[in-house]
């Protein structure tokens, strides 16, 4: 069986960073087709639009996505819904991409590269689960207009709505569960009902739906003191689950805990298990160009992408094992460098990935 495969390369260092990750795929020889198609700043340039419908539609009929990333200082002035951040969000709605799975696994050779102490994050290994299609970012009603009552009546005020219907709470409640049922049990919902209708909500409907997985512990926490356990004991945590807008914050604060966000990959996944795969870091226009950029993230993305939407777990291990091995060699791009290790560009770690994928 063929499995088609939507190559979105992006912005910035979006395209050096897929060219790596796709050479890795190619090499396992798995019967992929790989369909190319711009995105982004560069389907701004190209079309006229972000995500132009020729992409669309052919991430929609792709079995899996291999994003790079999108974002470039020169398109910040347009108007919302043409800047390239807006592909990726069209792409979460057209999909139904409501899952984000984000590991933060510390390898132990960069423990000294975390932003904190070795002792504190040696063995780090947790799974952010995020909702990805609800929450304030999607709610309604949003926008800006003269306030009509209240204290600043007649002023201008910005506005946007948190909300959550309960389907989405119970669909994202599953997947940590079931994430948390294959690792170590452990699953910790993470809200802010003591203030917030909605985290109540979210709070009650993650309560009802435990009770389809007694085998896994749940716990509860604010969002305020889970971004402080993060960097004071993050080792206490397996798996979290929360809602769109603080999984975006806490998933970015694990990711300095493991040394680089250029170490992370991440899933986002619908119903019928099709998925975009890419590094949780951003598009770098400043670094573009100049072999700098740490390819890891987006191989491991790979790596997720045979997983979670192929069913291939055996090829996904051997990329897995593969970085393991790089890093034990002592190959570090840029932003994992340090003294004793070796300094390798974005081609060069391509490179050492694949001939430790040809050793296995």
């Amino acid at each position: 069986m063929t499995h088609t495969i939507a190559v979105l390369p992006g912005d910035g260092i979006g395209p050096e960073i897929v060219e790596q990750a796709q050479r890795v795929l190619s090499a396992l020889q798995l019967n992929l087709k790989f369909e190319t198609a711009p995105v982004g700043g560069a389907a701004y340039a190209a079309h006229g639009h972000p995500l132009p419908p020729a992409t669309l539609e052919l991430a929609q009929r792709a079995n899996a996505i291999l994003f790079g990333a999108v974002g470039d200082f020169q398109y910040d002035k347009l108007e919302r819904e043409l800047r390239p951040e807006q592909a990726i969000l069209g792409l979460r709605k057209a999909l139904g991409l409501f899952a984000n799975l984000r590991p933060a696994l510390l390898y132990p050779e960069l423990a000294n590269a975390s932003s904190l102490k070795p002792e504190v994050v040696a063995g780090l290994d947790i799974v952010i689960v995020r909702e990805l299609t609800g929450d304030i970012y999607f709610g309604s009603p949003r926008g800006v207009r003269s306030a009509p009552d209240g204290k600043f009546a007649g002023e201008r005020e910005g506005f946007d709505t948190m909300r959550y219907a309960e389907s989405e709470v119970r669909r994202i409640a599953h997947i940590g569960f079931e994430t948390a049922r294959k690792r170590q049990r452990k699953l910790c919902s993470v809200d802010k009902a003591n203030v917030l209708e909605t985290s109540q909500f979210w709070r009650d409907i993650v309560i009802d739906v435990a009770r389809d997985y007694p085998d896994v512990e749940l716990s509860h926490m604010y969002v305020d003191n889970a971004a402080m356990q993060l960097v004071r004991a993050p080792r206490q945590f397996d798996v979290i689950v929360t809602g769109n807008l603080f999984g975006d914050i806490l998933s970015d604060e694990a990711a300095m805990l493991t040394g680089s966000i250029g170490m992370l990959p991440s899933a986002s996944l619908n119903e019928q298990r099709q998925g975009l795969y890419e590094p949780s870091h951003g598009s770098a226009p400043d670094i573009a160009g100049q072999d700098l950029a740490n390819p890891l993230a987006t191989i491991l993305s790979a790596a997720m992408l045979l997983r979670y939407s192929l069913d291939l777990a055996e090829p996904a291990d051997r990329i897995e094992a593969a970085v393991r091995q790089v890093l034990a060699d002592g190959l570090r791009t840029p932003d994992i460098h340090e003294e004793g290790t070796v300094k390798v560009g974005t081609q060069a770690m391509g490179d050492a990935v694949l001939k430790a994928l040809n050793r296995s």
